[in-house]
């Protein structure tokens, strides 16, 4: 919202998961009262991703509330702030919300449905530097190397 604001003639798309859109979701109420046509695309894959990602990754695969079957339609949301709802399931629908999303002069929610168990690399795990970042989910980490430079694949 603020990028929109600070830049009312640029194209703002907000990426965010089904769960970090849901904390913030009342700023829904601020876009529209300011008529800003900020596009919001949803990485929808029903679980808190990341929280999901590391239970699976570090923890071995323990999860633990992270999941959640009980999130709202997104599009009837969007409709019901008066903004435009759009959703692709497929791969081959996903071209064509992403033009009717950037076409669209008002504000819009594009909820694009992910695989369930994708994860989001680069990773950096708790404790540790950017120089050992996790770049794949079969990468294996070496402090040593990675302190040297080097990440063992």
């Amino acid at each position: 919202i603020g990028v929109q604001v600070a830049n009312p003639d640029a194209l703002v798309i907000d990426i965010a998961g089904d769960a970090s859109i849901l904390m913030n979701i009342q700023e829904m109420s601020t876009a529209i009262q300011y008529r800003l046509p900020v596009k919001i695309f949803i990485l929808n894959n029903e679980y808190m991703g990341m929280v999901r990602q590391w239970q699976e990754l570090l923890h071995g695969g323990r999860y633990s509330e992270s999941y959640t079957e009980s999130l709202p339609d997104f599009v009837k949301l969007a409709e019901s702030y008066n903004a435009k709802g759009l959703r692709a399931k497929k791969i081959d629908e996903l071209d064509d919300v992403i033009k009717e999303m950037i076409e669209t002069d008002k504000t819009v929610i594009a909820d694009i449905w992910v695989n369930k168990e994708e994860n989001c690399f680069p990773m950096i795990q708790s404790g540790s530097a950017h120089n050992e970042m996790l770049l794949s989910k079969d990468q294996k980490q070496d402090k040593q190397s990675a302190e040297k430079g080097k990440i063992l694949v």
